[in-house]
């Protein structure tokens, strides 16, 4: 396997997808609304992308509930925001909401969602993150997370927390600018990092999977974004004390553009110490470039895979 989680380009594979797939290996998928047609057809992609590299891989999807959803009715429910869910602080609601999530991923064979969104609101916090976000209070965000987190994992699915350190300071929209976060490392710490420290602190921190923002932190590091910075890795394994599988935010966001193409996004963020590199566009000439310049899995990353995927081979 292969440190990368790649996408497709439509709703079924391509002869030349299949091909390439087979002989790369990346680590899964992510799927798209571009992939997305209706169940009958969201499951056979599914099984197709499995089939093309031969084993129980991973398939990620954003389904977070609110406005941020690749599955969409008629097909499937809607489901409330996170914000929604955050203002009156109910857990049922939460609980019936992660629960209905997970159904219908699980129906489809998709097994890994990136959610729940962990990063705290502030007055001015970027529309992008917006809704998607619990709370402004650390205690709500931390308790609804780790809720959220032990739901899915009860149903099957594994949660990516997101988006580390934390997203909620940043005034530009990372799919399109590059946020720099000016706070000072103890109000980092006091604030935005809360919710995390208490979601991985709990029994199921192995489970868990992490995802990394691009955004730079000025009292951490003042050149590099987070998803390709040595340092704020070193804050997120040792401050946070985060031991589980980390992925990069998708490589294609406008954040990174002065790194280079996928490729040489794709192996800076790995030289950094991300677990896996996350290229979302599907495009296979783009795919192809990343193949050539891709290292081997790391054995602590395949180690940090496999303690994530304990739960689902023994419920298998």
């Amino acid at each position: 396997m292969k440190p990368v989680i790649l996408s497709c380009a439509a709703k079924e594979l391509s002869d030349d997808e299949k091909k390439f797939f087979a002989a790369f290996q990346p680590l899964g998928f992510i799927l798209f609304s571009r992939n997305i047609e209706d169940v009958a057809q969201l499951k056979k992609l599914c099984a197709d992308l499995r089939a093309s590299v031969g084993r129980d891989c991973p398939i990620l999807i954003d389904q977070e509930g609110g406005r941020v959803r690749r599955m969409r009715p008629p097909h499937w429910r809607d489901y409330p925001s996170m914000k929604e869910i955050g203002n009156s602080n109910d857990k049922n609601l939460l609980t019936d909401t992660i629960r209905g999530i997970s159904k219908d991923l699980a129906e489809v064979g998709i097994d890994v969602d990136c959610a729940p969104v962990l990063d705290v609101l502030f007055p001015d916090t970027h529309q992008a993150i917006g809704d998607r976000a619990f709370s402004s209070e650390p205690a709500i965000v931390s308790a609804l997370g780790i809720l959220a987190c032990e739901v899915f994992l009860e149903n099957g699915i594994t949660p990516v927390i997101k988006h580390m350190p934390g997203q909620g300071r940043s005034h530009l929209d990372s799919h399109h600018d590059l946020p720099v976060v000016e706070a000072s490392l103890n109000d980092l710490q006091a604030v935005d990092f809360k919710p995390f420290y208490d979601v991985i602190d709990q029994k199921f921190g192995l489970e868990i999977w992490g995802m990394v923002s691009h955004i730079i932190y000025k009292s951490i590091d003042e050149k590099d974004p987070a998803s390709v910075s040595k340092k704020v890795i070193k804050v997120i394994r040792e401050d946070l004390g985060f031991q589980g599988l980390l992925v990069s935010d998708d490589l294609c966001m406008g954040a990174l553009s002065c790194y280079g193409n996928p490729a040489d996004r794709v192996a800076k963020t790995l030289e950094a110490g991300m677990d896996i590199a996350l290229y979302c566009a599907g495009h296979l000439n783009e795919m192809e470039e990343i193949a050539k310049a891709c290292p081997p899995l790391r054995e602590e990353s395949l180690r940090r895979f496999d303690a994530s995927r304990v739960r689902r081979r023994s419920a298998a």
